[in-house]
């Protein structure tokens, strides 16, 4: 057990006409993540990859925390709505990872 926070880079592929789904979705997403006391209350940091990939940086407050966010109905119907209109994408499946100083632009806050 660590309580140790750990920092999230988590990359959402929208799939084709649901780019707008998903961008309610994940407005939903931190907050919700906040009010199940799992996640510090770090200012919410959005980027968009050349492909249209979202990510999302955010900070869990432990790998428990992580873990009991698997076991949280609120959080997996949140989830289990994204996965329906989103792709999970590694970091590394980005073509901006392949390279020193990856570039992503910045999404502003309440632009989402």
């Amino acid at each position: 057990m660590s309580d140790v926070a750990l920092t999230v880079i988590a990359c959402y592929r929208p799939h084709a006409g649901r780019e707008s789904e998903l961008h309610a979705l994940v407005r939903e997403h931190l907050p919700t993540l906040r009010a199940e006391g799992l996640v510090q209350d770090d200012a919410e940091v959005h980027l968009r990859a050349a492909d249209g990939t979202l990510l999302e940086i955010f900070t869990w407050k432990s790998e428990e925390h992580a873990r009991a966010a698997e076991a949280n109905e609120a959080v997996q119907r949140l989830w289990g709505a994204m996965a329906a209109c989103a792709d999970f994408l590694r970091l590394n499946d980005l073509e901006e990872a392949g390279r020193p100083f990856a570039h992503f632009h910045r999404v502003a806050a309440g632009t989402l």
